[in-house]
């Protein structure tokens, strides 16, 4: 047969299962659900009662708007040595890998190839005669050496797009790893500056607590100096000295909290025990964030975790497309050209030239519901994954709403906090003039001091629950993350609305 009229027949044979394919191929599946619908725009966005401050959106290093170098520093070291990200990064190179590995199998192989084969041919078999000696037909059995060298190549034809679907998939796979590490980098720079800002806003603590400290002294010694004359009664000094010592206590609370942030500070930046040095202490100023003036389905841009998820959906798709294809059947290609003899000593003569060429077709006609329950399972992972997407579109939105809120009712607290300071630091300072005047004692002078001192301390403390509640709806927001390039999202809102 020449090669021509064997390429015909092969065309023949691709025709026909193709014609097999139309009379069976589609019949074995199965009708299969539809998937699961997705939110849209319209349902992500904030109530019209909940208005965010300006204009904008935060800055991929939204830190830096905090002008603190120390802060910038222990950040940029957390996202260069911290083992957490580290982790996050060799789940993408293992997801590249995977890719490039689904990648490689669909594409065509050539290779090498040798083999010996010793064996010994039975004469009751098909090849009956060589295991005779006929030294007419040139048999000398029933022992041969036979001996194959040459090349192989092969490959599968992706006539319906399985090998490609898989490949999607893998590749949606590797995306979502690399906005899942996006998201752990947003953590953690949040967390180092929520850590720093703890540590810093400690640090005016303790100085409000040694303050209190001094005036409590100065209450004890006045009250001393009056029970030595007999104007009041011990229990009275004796109070002051318990007073003391519950600052005394906090203090010692406060060095042991300080103590536990800078673990915590030295695990995020991933230094070791003297790689974490002294921090300057520094005053923090609240800065207000960029922030959209509304929020859609622009929040899927720029929320790494959202897009993680959306990266799953879509790869998930692309596995509901191979599992498709598989009901189709299947092309592939095999060759070989070398050279095969029974004798080794004929191995590479010219007579002993092989070339093979093997088109192949497989169908699968009764798998007993393997491919529909395939297809099944494949579908119902990818709803799952749909209804998490929904819901976590909708925590986000939630999450959005509720930060701003918090951080709204944290600054208006801090704004009558400040006055009640005002009010007492003038109450203070009042009563210091008239100590000064002679006209009280130091113990009255000293008491009401403390009520200014505490105010302080409050204020203090709705200061860092306002940077805490920033950073959170900075992070919440996606702190300045953004995959999604511009065409993508007009296009998405197109989709978006067609389904409509």
């Amino acid at each position: 047969m020449t090669t021509k009229r064997f390429l015909l027949n092969c065309i023949a044979g691709v025709c026909s299962g193709l014609g097999l394919l139309h009379l069976s191929g589609c019949a074995v599946m199965r009708e299969d659900s539809a998937p699961l619908a997705q939110l849209s725009s319209d349902q992500i966005r904030l109530a019209d009662d909940i208005k965010l401050a300006q204009e904008g959106w935060p800055e991929a290093a939204w830190w830096t708007r905090y002008h603190d170098q120390q802060l910038d520093e222990l950040i940029r070291q957390s996202l260069k040595a911290s083992p957490t990200l580290e982790v996050a990064r060799t789940r993408i190179a293992a997801s590249e890998a995977q890719a490039e590995l689904v990648n490689a199998a669909s594409g065509p192989f050539v290779g090498a190839a040798a083999e010996v084969d010793r064996q010994s041919v039975s004469e009751n078999g098909f090849l009956g005669a060589y295991g005779k000696t006929i030294p007419m037909l040139g048999t000398n059995g029933p022992w041969y050496t036979e001996a194959r060298v040459g090349a192989r190549a092969s490959y599968d034809l992706d006539l319906w797009g399985k090998d490609h679907a898989k490949t999607q998939a893998a590749l949606g796979f590797v995306n979502a790893r690399k906005a899942e590490a996006a998201q752990v980098e947003l953590l953690l720079a949040s967390n180092v500056a929520q850590v720093y800002f703890d540590l810093q806003l400690l640090n005016e603590k303790e100085g409000l607590l040694r303050e209190m400290h001094a005036v409590r002294v100065r209450i004890a010694e006045a009250h001393q100096a009056r029970a030595d004359h007999g104007l009041e009664p011990v229990s009275a000094t004796q109070l002051a000295q318990i007073q003391m010592l519950e600052l005394d206590k906090q203090l010692a609370a406060a060095a042991s909290q300080r103590h536990i942030l800078r673990e915590s500070l030295r695990f995020l930046i991933g230094a070791d025990a003297t790689g974490l040095r002294e921090l300057a202490p520094v005053e923090l100023q609240e800065r207000q964030p960029a922030l959209p003036s509304s929020l859609g389905f622009e929040l899927l841009a720029h929320r790494p975790d959202l897009q993680a998820l959306r990266w799953y959906v879509q790869s998930s798709m692309d596995q509901i497309s191979a599992a498709k294809a598989a009901f189709y059947p299947s092309f592939d290609i095999r060759a070989f050209a070398g050279f095969d003899s029974l004798h080794t000593n004929e191995l590479l003569h010219r007579s002993s030239r092989q070339l093979n060429l093997i088109p192949g077709m497989s169908l699968p006609l009764f798998d007993s519901g393997r491919l529909n329950a395939g297809l099944a399972a494949t579908r119902s992972q990818s709803n799952a994954l749909i209804a998490q997407y929904n819901e976590a579109v909708l925590q986000a939105v939630r999450e959005v709403a509720q930060r701003s809120i918090d951080l709204d009712g944290l600054r208006q607290r801090s704004d009558l906090q400040t006055q009640k300071v005002h009010a007492a630091e003038f109450v203070a300072r009042s009563a210091e003039a008239c100590h000064q005047r002679g006209l009280i004692d130091s113990a009255i002078s000293g008491e009401s001091s403390l009520p200014w001192l505490a105010e302080r301390t409050f204020a203090l403390e709705l200061h860092g629950a306002c940077l805490h509640a920033e950073v959170a709806l900075i992070a919440t927001l996606g702190g300045g993350y953004e995959v999604m390039p511009k065409r993508q999202k007009i296009a998405v809102a197109k989709q978006e609305n067609s389904a409509r």
